[in-house]
């Protein structure tokens, strides 16, 4: 297994390779460039002129692409035209804020889908079992931008339980308990509606995996030794219904970390998806490349990781 992980992590490196090439020729396809925007009926179009030959737009796009992995392969992604600052600090900043909220997510995803996916199979054709599965349905048809505007109207404007944008009031001091309360108090909104979109699958297989495994063999053979269903779904069905969710908990995990653009941009969370929407919108190359770089890295990740945590579920899945 180790050797596995050891030459699928090196494989990862000419994959990274070929996803950058590709990344950095299609954001120079973009129309305009960072400094369209600066230029005002006052502006010098001389100065203009100036910017871009120093940031070296007209050199070759092979001669902008080596500048640009040498410095990217010693943590230097250049410096954000808009925000004026170091990429890699802008990307540290949103992404503390993303890992955060992701974290709220998945819990709330996990502590709401299993236990309903659980009641759903093993209560099959149920009242519960129907009402959970309409809510399924539910979850899954209404838009993540819809879903996020009610909760922003109803929970945000109308009962002004939870506040509207940012990650933390303006005037709580950092590093006290307020401070810290303050900010999960920020994150339960956006985190809820998440959580209600993103149960959607796992409830779904895992209702399906558990009404399967109630005919497999070992339960029958359980149940005709006299073991307390309890036990039977305790140790046996719910174990081997947890290897689908595990193959997406990888892809679950580094997706989460990537960030909501609509979720983000919706509630005003500065997080990594509100910023990749900004990066675009401003043409602020050096931000977009870095990003979906980065995207491009957490989905091979996340297929690694979801392949080693299902070898733990099931040790007798092993990686090949």
């Amino acid at each position: 297994m180790w050797k596995t992980i050891v030459r699928r992590t090196l494989l990862m490196i000419p994959q990274m390779f070929v996803l950058s090439l590709i990344i950095f020729i299609l954001a120079k396809q973009m129309p305009g460039d960072p400094f369209t925007g600066l230029i005002t009926p006052e502006t010098d179009p001389s100065r203009i002129e100036e910017l871009r030959i120093q940031a070296g737009f007209y050199d070759p796009w092979y001669v902008q692409y080596y500048h640009w992995v040498t410095n990217a392969l010693q943590g230097d992604f250049g410096q954000s035209y808009t925000y004026k600052i170091a990429v890699s600090t802008l990307i540290g900043e949103r992404a503390l804020n993303t890992f955060w909220l992701a974290l709220l997510s998945a819990i709330l995803v996990y502590a709401i889908a299993i236990p309903l996916g659980m009641i759903a199979g093993r209560k099959q054709d149920s009242l519960y079992d129907k009402s959970i599965t309409l809510y399924s349905f539910i979850s899954y048809a209404i838009p993540t931008f819809v879903l996020g505007l009610i909760f922003l109207y109803i929970f945000g404007y109308r009962l002004m339980w939870f506040p509207t944008s940012g990650t933390v009031d303006v005037g709580v001091e950092p590093g006290t308990m307020e401070y810290y309360w303050n900010r999960i108090y920020h994150l339960i909104l956006p985190a809820m509606t998440y959580a209600i979109l993103g149960t959607t699958t796992i409830i779904q297989y895992l209702r399906s995996e558990i009404i399967d495994a109630k005919t497999q063999d070992y339960v029958k053979t359980a149940r005709s030794k006299g073991v307390p269903m309890k036990r039977i779904y305790r140790r046996h069905i719910f174990r081997n219904s947890l290897l689908p969710i595990a193959a997406f908990l990888g892809f679950t995990i580094t997706g989460l970390l990537g960030g909501s653009i609509f979720i983000e941009t919706i509630f005003g969370f500065p997080g990594m998806g509100q910023l990749f929407i900004h990066s675009i919108t401003s043409r602020d190359y050096s931000v977009i490349t870095a990003l979906v770089m980065l995207y491009g890295f957490l989905a091979l990740l996340g297929s690694l990781l979801s392949d080693i945590i299902m070898s733990i579920v099931d040790p007798r899945i092993r990686i090949d």
